[in-house]
């Protein structure tokens, strides 16, 4: 079968992109675990059809924000086949972007619950669930050709970027740089608040804005490390410097 770095450049758009990242089986260890999942199932989805596949990204094809998270989880994305979906983390997101006027409701449950985000989207840097979710670096170097597509395809809108955890962020970093930004040597480091300004590699296009923030882990939120604060603070960053001089967007997703 194809490598995601020969297949991601043919997709014209993020609707044939996000079909083509469905559909990867590129990393043999992801596809046994996401799949084992799905059979095995927790007691309390025992009832639940699996989707047991690669996670594609979710949003508005025309959003000027990205969120950046790490993998999908074993019974939340994993199984219902949206980022941010059906378990905690998603709840965390969630609730802080529709308190700031960036989703349409405060939960994240299933696909058909009717979320929708405005001017805002979903993707990660590697779209199947790993064992203790612990990509390996290879894992994620197989996957980037995905990343590096989606930033492409959305270059015409998108001003920021808001990375969730230092692997995402280690990750991210190489797919701008690929896509047509300007990254600093040495990599710019981690940090919670943290904001890096990018220059576009041509001239007359326009930069990216990316922050940091700590991952919507339960570990973290949970033990206060990220409170619901923290987190609208930088969304509510970014996304104003996403939306500085422009019209906010329709309601899509």
């Amino acid at each position: 079968m194809p490598t995601p770095e020969q297949r991601a450049p043919a997709a014209r758009g993020l609707d044939a992109l996000d079909a083509l990242v469905g559909d990867c089986r590129a990393c043999p260890r992801l596809v046994a675990w996401r799949e084992e999942v799905g059979r095995t199932k927790r007691r309390s989805f025992a009832k639940w059809d699996y989707w047991s596949r690669p996670v594609p990204g979710f949003g508005p094809h025309d959003a000027s924000m990205l969120l950046v998270g790490l993998a999908p989880a074993a019974h939340g994305g994993n199984r219902t086949g949206r980022m941010f979906t059906g378990d905690r983390s998603g709840d965390v997101l969630v609730a802080a972007l529709h308190d700031l006027g960036l989703a349409n409701q405060a939960t994240s449950e299933r696909r058909d619950d009717g979320l929708r985000l405005h001017d805002v989207r979903f993707t990660a840097p590697v779209h199947c669930a790993p064992p203790d979710n612990k990509p390996t670096p290879t894992e994620r170097d197989t996957c980037r050709p995905w990343l590096v597509r989606e930033l492409e395809l959305m270059r015409p809108t998108l001003r920021s970027l808001v990375v969730l955890g230092a692997f995402g962020w280690q990750a991210v970093m190489p797919a701008l740089a690929q896509a047509g930004w300007q990254v600093p040597r040495p990599l710019p480091r981690f940090g919670h608040g943290v904001r890096v300004d990018l220059d576009a590699s041509d001239p007359g296009r326009p930069g990216m804005a990316v922050f940091g923030c700590y991952h919507v882990s339960q570990q973290n939120t949970f033990t206060g490390r990220l409170t619901p604060a923290m987190l609208r603070e930088v969304l509510a960053r970014a996304h104003a410097v996403a939306t500085e001089g422009k019209t906010m967007p329709g309601e899509t997703g």
